[in-house]
């Protein structure tokens, strides 16, 4: 079981100079990697890109020390290895009788919700949600932070790519 002061540290990590500093630099380097690597009629699927780029950099600057870092550097070779496929509707679904729908208490509900919104935290006790729930939101506070850097920064120099340079927040 962790202490108290543990806690507030695995907190705080997303919230140092240096770790702003080091996420920043990684993901204008990701970043420039999708742009190279895309081709400029593929606008959507770059937005994608750089969307999961922008995770994967931040679940590398978590280390795997948490779930949900965890969760998104495995997703990537999860989605290559298994292929969705269609599947098709046997018999008559109109036969079958309406389920019925058990409300849970509302506390209930939303913790589920909650688990869903953390990568990897679906089946996760309460405690242990809250705290991964707790250190993703200040690791996506954090890439907020280097984002809107990055587009100030962008904006005012006019976003040619040999002008990305890690912003200095």
């Amino acid at each position: 079981m962790e202490s108290g002061s543990q806690k507030v540290k695995r907190g705080g990590r997303w919230r140092t100079e240096a770790e702003q500093q080091i996420y920043s630099a990684k993901l204008v380097e990701a970043i420039t990697k999708v742009r190279r690597s895309s081709a400029p009629a593929a606008a959507v699927h770059r937005g994608r890109a750089v969307r999961e780029a922008a995770d994967r950099v931040l679940a590398a600057a978590g280390k795997g020390r948490t779930r949900w870092s965890r969760a998104i550097m495995t997703s990537r070779v999860g989605l290559r290895l298994r292929k969705r496929r269609k599947v098709t509707v046997t018999g008559n679904n109109r036969l079958r009788k309406p389920a019925v729908s058990k409300q849970e208490p509302p506390l209930k509900r939303r913790v589920r919700v909650l688990g869903r919104l953390v990568p990897g935290c679906r089946k996760l006790s309460f405690p242990n949600l809250l705290e991964e729930a707790t250190d993703y939101i200040a690791a996506l506070e954090m890439q907020v932070r280097a984002m809107t850097a990055l587009a100030e920064l962008l904006a005012g120099t006019g976003a040619s790519s040999s002008n990305l340079q890690p912003p200095s927040c």
